[in-house]
């Protein structure tokens, strides 16, 4: 789990000191969304014959990455019987995880059925995005960087709408609901997976195949 990965001790006590800080803030001052955060795989909305899997992922995350295959192959295997919605939780000691999360906001506004691909392209491509890839660039370099990289996944005639899109106080709004969501569910890292509303033991873990199978298969004889 990228949390527990955290090697200095005062990254560590910031990150949670910015937790409880979220969560005193989320509980005193959010505003109601005006619809429901997150990216529905397939438009699979879930219904009450369906088990819903929600997944908090950092698109700069190694773990959200390395999560995110045997999730699919699940969802491929059990097909409508399981619904998917992932939820972007910028991690705060990640570089540029809220401009990437932003990004998928973005997409999803201009094409729904592409979000998942520039997620996929995140996680296949995440060297370009942090450490010493974006080190020495300003914001707006790295900002046109990642639009430039999203509109060549959902399609380049896009480019004008993603960097457009960068400067809508909409996504930003949309993106930070994101993580104020997460912080609401008591999310603390990534990747982190509810199954019908309640957390799994090992969330923070990427589980395999065989895990998801284990846990899906009894769910479907109640």
């Amino acid at each position: 789990m990228e949390f527990l990965k955290i090697q200095n001790y005062n990254t560590l006590m910031k990150s949670l000191v910015l937790l409880l800080l979220c969560v005193v803030r989320v509980n005193a001052q959010v505003t109601l969304p005006s619809r429901q955060d997150g990216f529905w795989y397939k438009n699979r909305i879930a219904n009450t014959e369906s088990i819903l899997i929600e997944a908090f992922f950092d698109p700069l995350c190694p773990d959200s990455r390395d999560s995110w295959p045997p999730l699919k192959l699940a969802l491929q295997h059990y097909g409508s019987r399981l619904s998917l919605v992932v939820h972007p939780f910028p991690l705060p000691y990640h570089d540029n995880a809220f401009i990437s999360s932003r990004a998928l906001h973005i997409s999803n506004q201009l094409n729904t059925s592409a979000t998942y691909r520039l997620l996929e392209s995140f996680f296949d491509h995440q060297g370009r995005f942090y450490g010493n890839a974006t080190f020495n660039l300003s914001r707006s370099s790295v900002v046109d960087k990642i639009a430039r990289f999203t509109s060549n996944s959902i399609g380049n005639s896009h480019y004008a709408a993603v960097k457009a899109g960068f400067t809508d106080p909409k996504t930003d709004h949309a993106t930070r609901i994101s993580f104020k969501y997460g912080c609401v569910k008591g999310v603390y890292g990534t990747p982190f997976f509810f199954v019908n509303g309640f957390p799994l033991p090992d969330s923070g873990s990427a589980l395999d195949y065989n895990a998801w199978r284990k846990i899906i298969h009894p769910l479907l004889k109640n």
